[in-house]
């Protein structure tokens, strides 16, 4: 059984621990969601690196979505389906932690 399959994966600001850095704050989420916290990149805001990572919610509409951006042809987006399907979350160097939820 998939223990993952009943967790919420709705994340309140108020219930996320202050971090100290950056891997103390990656560890805490991937240790929380395992392999549904995927790292999409860096980037530079203020000066600072932040990573991106990927919260998936549902990975049978993710997953066909992100594998179709290795592919000529793209995936067409009919709805909403597929930003509803993950949550991004930012964590900068010193571990602040960004999210839209």
């Amino acid at each position: 059984m998939n223990v993952l399959m009943n967790q919420d994966f709705n994340i309140k600001q108020e219930q996320i621990p202050a971090f100290k850095s950056h891997d103390e704050a990656r560890t805490y989420f991937k240790n929380l969601y395992g392999d549904r916290f995927l790292n999409r990149g860096t980037d530079l805001s203020e000066g600072k690196r932040v990573s991106i990572y990927h919260l998936v919610k549902d990975p049978n509409v993710y997953q066909p979505y992100m594998e179709s951006f290795s592919h000529e042809i793209k995936h067409e987006i009919t709805n909403m389906d597929v930003f509803k399907s993950y949550n991004t979350i930012e964590i900068d160097e010193n571990g602040n932690v960004h999210f839209e939820s």
